[in-house]
């Protein structure tokens, strides 16, 4: 299968990019520098696109028969000023809205568009366990994310299916999250952040990869997904699930006022709490290969 992806240099696109080219699949990369277009070594092949100026190479997604969309600013590089949080929006939205617009202009649209969302969508929540019935949030991530699905319009108008992931926090060294908080814990120096108390709905890269392969596969299966594990915990467990695994005391908690003056607004998701649990993946037949958080974090390492 000729399949295109977004993001193919991020934490989560890099690991699909490489289990998809394992199964032989053809992979085009969308990549916003011209030096990176063409055949690349590892077999894939680039093509031009610059979701500001919402412009791409619609003729490099020729024969494309899936599009997998994840690119976007990071959440977490940096203090939320405005022109991040600008950054951060314009980056899902307009990207979205390029992909989306030329993917239903196209003569040969390809069968399926699976596209980037957060479990931000969902806004606090608390304790309260949150399938995907339940209604968007109002704060500021909430807000970007209802925005960003609703930018895939144009591919669905287009009878295109469309699925929008509502990733949680993926468990990786390499990156994300986890990748800041390993090095810590691994030095011991991890602890709980803010009360604890608080909900983290995460999945293990691995099982990310597969649910987005799942996705494309799966013909009948369209709308929104949440991409988290079974089995949320709170920042007190999966602290305590790190110390287990990688042998670590986990002495050193965070208070909530510390993380405010050092992160400002994004302290809010520090301390905040997803339940969120993929009721529709699970109903769908997907089975998790790291279901409970110890295994989530030793898969991690």
């Amino acid at each position: 299968m000729r399949i295109a992806v977004t993001g193919s240099t991020g934490l989560i696109g890099s690991a699909l990019v490489r289990s998809l080219l394992a199964d032989g699949h053809e992979v085009v990369r969308l990549v916003r520098h011209r030096g990176k277009t063409g055949v690349q070594p590892d077999g894939t092949i680039g093509v031009g696109w610059n979701p500001h100026m919402m412009q791409v190479d619609r003729a490099g997604l020729s024969g494309v028969e899936a599009v997998v969309h994840l690119a976007g600013a990071g959440i977490a590089d940096r203090r939320w000023t405005e022109a991040h949080k600008r950054e951060i929006r314009d980056s899902r939205v307009l990207g979205t809205e390029t992909i989306a617009g030329a993917l239903a202009e196209a003569k040969e649209p390809p069968r399926v568009l699976v596209s980037g969302s957060a479990v931000g969508y969902y806004g606090q929540t608390g304790s309260r366990v949150i399938d995907e019935q339940a209604p968007a949030g109002d704060d500021f991530l909430a807000r970007i994310c209802i925005d960003w699905e609703d930018a895939t319009r144009p591919a669905a108008d287009a009878g295109i299916r469309v699925v929008n992931v509502r990733s949680g926090m993926v468990l990786s060294r390499a990156g994300g999250a986890g990748g800041r908080l390993f090095p810590l814990f691994k030095l011991g120096l991890g602890g709980r952040l803010g009360s604890g108390e608080q909900y983290w709905s995460v999945i293990s890269l691995a099982d990310e990869v597969a649910a987005l392969r799942f996705l494309i596969d799966t013909p009948e299966l369209s709308g929104p997904f949440n991409l988290t594990g079974p089995e949320p915990v709170t920042n007190r467990e999966l602290t305590a699930a790190m110390g287990r695994v990688l042998g670590r005391p986990t002495p050193f908690p965070v208070p909530e006022a510390v993380l405010k003056v050092v992160l400002g607004e994004m302290a809010v998701e520090v301390v905040g709490s997803h339940r969120v649990v993929p009721k529709r993946l699970l109903e769908a037949g997907f089975r998790f290969q790291h279901p409970d958080v110890d295994s989530a974090v030793r898969s991690a390492l």
